[in-house]
């Protein structure tokens, strides 16, 4: 007899709650009553901050670190550190989080999306070079849940066509392509620090450089202008107040420590987890190029086929799952949909005003078949759960099957 679903009345898989997140111990408490205690709550004047910017860029393999408020912001100041301005067109992938497009916007840049590889979501570079146009200044890869890009591929086109590449490494912390980490394998590396990512300030990102030069443009522009080694009354060019706080600083010290720790059982996680969904019909892992020599799993992702569930839609699974105590969602739609890019393109043509409530039509871009499949197949799961114990990986695949043998009649 086929076991009920707990979605119709019966008993979930899992009633135990998988590693809560965010995670912290005595050395996030020891390093902040230090900050409190010294007095020195800011950047300017404490050393968490730049211990953290030393210790994070070396982690990576970059000379440079420069501290920031957030990812977003990561991305944003290298842009501009980058000289990308008005006019300038970036080429992106369509598979991320909207604060990859919106960087490029607030410096008045205009995102040129192109398709992703089957199977692996990483930007192709061979899209890429199609979508080149006399006014692309940089190509901005996307380590989309913690899986490198193939950079040896996008720097060679970068290379062909004098390009520069800014890295959107925000969910990507000791990732490897090919034994070196993300964030300096382009020009400009950027991550982020916010409460859901793998290492977590509530808030807060990061540039990293091996560029001398890009370094001290990106350190200028976080910090109101001011020139490295003059006085703070200096300011040579137009600056933000960037800044991190002591208290971020101290709090990250403390989860890198605990980082590597992390990576290694969430790729071990991974690895048994894929294990198990591979021996499912119609639950297709998301491919890892063998490249890939460290993955940082801020998201696990499959593809889903309804066919072998008997017909039932992704989303009715994706209930059902979350019934069973599996946490789990269909990620992204394809960025170049979301009104609020089709917003800032057409107030970009000056089609709109901000704020204007009415638009008759918003501007369209090339679709990216790949990636538009891909939204309609994929399933996430959090990087938290890849902390928990085989245990916890066998009650995932469980789940799974229980909505097959349901369903599949």
């Amino acid at each position: 007899m086929t076991e009920k679903l707990a979605i119709d009345g019966g008993t979930p898989v899992r009633s135990k709650p998988f590693p809560s997140w965010p995670m912290w111990g005595k050395r996030e408490e020891e390093l902040l009553l230090e900050v409190l205690h010294s007095g020195k709550w800011g950047t300017l004047n404490g050393p968490k901050v730049i211990e953290f910017e030393n210790k994070f860029a070396a982690f990576q393999g970059a000379k440079y670190g420069v501290c920031v408020t957030g990812g977003t912001a990561a991305l944003e100041l290298a842009l501009r550190a980058m000289g990308i301005g008005p006019g300038d067109e970036v080429i992106t992938s369509p598979y991320t989080f909207v604060a990859t497009a919106s960087a490029m916007f607030k410096v008045g840049a205009t995102p040129t999306f192109a398709d992703v590889e089957p199977g692996t979501l990483s930007l192709d570079a061979a899209r890429v070079e199609e979508a080149i146009t006399p006014r692309t200044k940089a190509i901005l890869p996307v380590h989309i849940g913690g899986c490198p890009t193939n950079m040896d591929a996008i720097n060679q086109v970068a290379r062909r066509h004098r390009l520069l590449v800014l890295e959107d490494a925000c969910q990507a912390w000791g990732a490897e392509w090919g034994g070196k980490r993300v964030g300096p394998l382009g020009d400009l590396g950027g991550f982020s620090f916010q409460a859901s990512k793998n290492i977590n300030a509530g808030e807060g990102g990061i540039i990293v450089t091996n560029d001398p030069e890009l370094y001290e443009r990106a350190w200028a522009l976080h910090n109101v202008g001011r020139t490295l080694g003059k006085s703070r009354h200096e300011q040579d060019l137009l600056g933000f107040n960037y800044r991190m706080t002591e208290w971020q600083g101290a709090v990250l010290l403390a989860q890198l420590e605990r980082l590597p720790q992390h990576i290694k059982l969430r790729e071990e996680s991974a690895a048994y987890l894929t294990d198990l969904l591979e021996e499912i019909p119609g639950i297709t892992p998301r491919t890892r190029d063998p490249r890939v020599t460290q993955h940082a799993w801020h998201l696990y992702m499959f593809f889903y086929d309804g066919q072998a569930f008997g017909g039932l839609p992704r989303e009715d699974f994706i209930r059902a799952l979350q019934a069973e105590g599996v946490p789990c969602s269909p990620g992204y739609k394809p960025l170049y949909t979301s009104p609020a890019v089709r917003r800032a393109w057409a107030e970009q043509q000056g089609q709109i005003k901000p704020w204007q409530k009415e638009a008759a039509s918003l501007p369209e871009a090339k679709p990216c078949p790949v990636c538009e499949k891909a939204c309609q197949e994929t399933v996430w799961f959090y990087q938290n759960m890849l902390l928990g114990d085989k245990r916890d990986m066998e009650d995932i695949a469980t789940a799974i099957r229980k909505i097959q043998l349901a369903k599949a009649k």
